[in-house]
């Protein structure tokens, strides 16, 4: 899986290299922030539209994938969410248009794009719920398949919009991008979903709707706050210190969001299932264990290449954005530990353990937002990737702790 995924990344970041070059030299800083917001919003949509409960449809497909009755249960369930997610969000969106283009974009003039977002919802949503299917399901190969193609033909979308209607053609691109994944993934994965979701005997029912929300109310901290968190620091950026740093800290982000989605895919496809079926603090260790001697260290040399070859990737990915380069060295950093606590962490997603996440989230974003706007104002932007780092570090031993105190409350012997 880790080979399969390398070259799925490898792809991604090729094609990848290219649009955010175009994207510097074309829109600018002040554009790169921009569209910085509009995929956090994106991602802030896609957990509301779907009410969070991806994790929770990835984990109990994993668990019943051979037992029907028992998918029924959670696919009617989900069907249900996703209806009353995707008619509030984009009632929201669309009535509240005016609002959210102020707030988000500190501009009228997209208006337009946030309308679009409404129409777009039911498209988010449902390609949230069949991603969750995918892993689940643990299929690597055509999500693989999705992954690749989906990425491709968005690129090639935002790259002619781009060339043709500048910052705007770029924005409608990336909203419209949530659309071309589904249609993608139902073209490729069509019958396997057929299989085991019966469409014409779901009903508008939630027998599992306990057992979801607990998820629900996880994504709301780990993906909405976090959304929101990067939205108002980018706006303190622009209004504390200038616009063009707002872009940089966001093409540093981009960057960093570059390599962590090879973990990501990991985590989902991998990381969450297995979890799931360790039941003692023994068999957690080892496998704890072996994640870490297999990703670490891949991305402890990567990240050192990273740094030591910053000013090429600079040049190469954003030129004239030479203010980037002191933030490396913190942003790599940060990742670091940050991949050593996700790996923890997602033992609270495996065995539902609500109070400890939404803790450690909290914890983790209100000192990412308390160390930004302590350190920016005598750091500038450097201050906010110096957060980054700081805050993740006081988060990784947190997660360690609550994790292994999980298993001493356990009355399963863990030898």
């Amino acid at each position: 899986m880790t080979s399969l995924n390398a070259g799925v990344i490898a792809v991604r970041l090729v094609i990848s290299l290219f649009i955010q070059r175009l994207l510097a030299e074309i829109v600018g800083e002040a554009g790169i922030a921009k569209i910085g917001s509009l995929r956090n919003l994106l991602e802030m949509l896609g957990s509301f539209a779907s009410v969070g409960i991806f994790s929770g449809v990835v984990k109990y497909v994993a668990e019943y994938k051979e037992d029907k009755e028992q998918l029924q249960k959670l696919f009617s369930s989900t069907f249900v969410f996703i209806i009353l997610g995707t008619v509030v969000v984009s009632a929201v969106l669309f009535f509240g248009a005016d609002y959210l283009s102020q707030t988000i974009f500190d501009s009228a003039q997209y208006i337009y794009l946030i309308k679009l977002l409404a129409v777009i919802v039911p498209f988010i949503s449902i390609s949230k719920v069949f991603n969750g299917i995918v892993n689940g399901l643990s299929r690597y190969k055509k999500l693989a398949r999705i992954d690749i193609i989906s990425y491709i033909l968005s690129s090639v979308l935002t790259v002619w919009l781009l060339l043709t209607h500048n910052i705007d053609g770029a924005l409608i691109a990336i909203a419209l991008t949530p659309a071309i994944q589904l249609f993608v993934m139902l073209f490729i994965f069509v019958q396997v979903l057929r299989e085991y979701v019966q469409f014409s005997k779901l009903k508008f029912k939630i027998p599992m709707a306990k057992s979801l929300l607990a998820f629900s109310l996880m994504s709301f901290f780990s993906t909405v706050l976090l959304n929101y968190v990067e939205i108002d620091i980018r706006v303190m950026i622009q209004k504390r210190i200038n616009m063009a740093d707002a872009g940089i800290w966001t093409a540093m982000t981009n960057i960093s969001k570059n390599y962590m989605v090879f973990s990501s895919a990991i985590f989902t496809l991998y990381v969450l299932p297995k979890f799931a079926g360790i039941h003692n603090k023994t068999d957690f260790k080892a496998e704890l264990l072996n994640i870490y001697k297999t990703l670490l260290p891949l991305f402890g040399v990567g990240m050192l290449l990273i740094y030591f070859l910053r000013d090429y990737v600079i040049q190469i990915i954003y030129p004239d954005f030479d203010a980037m380069s002191p933030l490396f060295k913190w942003q790599l950093m940060g990742d670091f530990v940050r991949l050593a606590a996700l790996v923890l962490g997602y033992q609270f997603l495996a065995k539902k353990m609500v109070r400890n996440f939404i803790f450690s989230e909290i914890l983790s974003l209100g000192l990412f937002y308390g160390f930004s706007y302590y350190l920016a104002g005598i750091y500038g932007v450097e201050g906010v990737v110096m957060a980054h780092f700081l805050r993740y570090i006081v988060y990784f031993f947190v997660v360690l702790y609550l994790v292994f105190r999980y298993f001493r409350k356990q009355r399963v012997p863990s030898e």
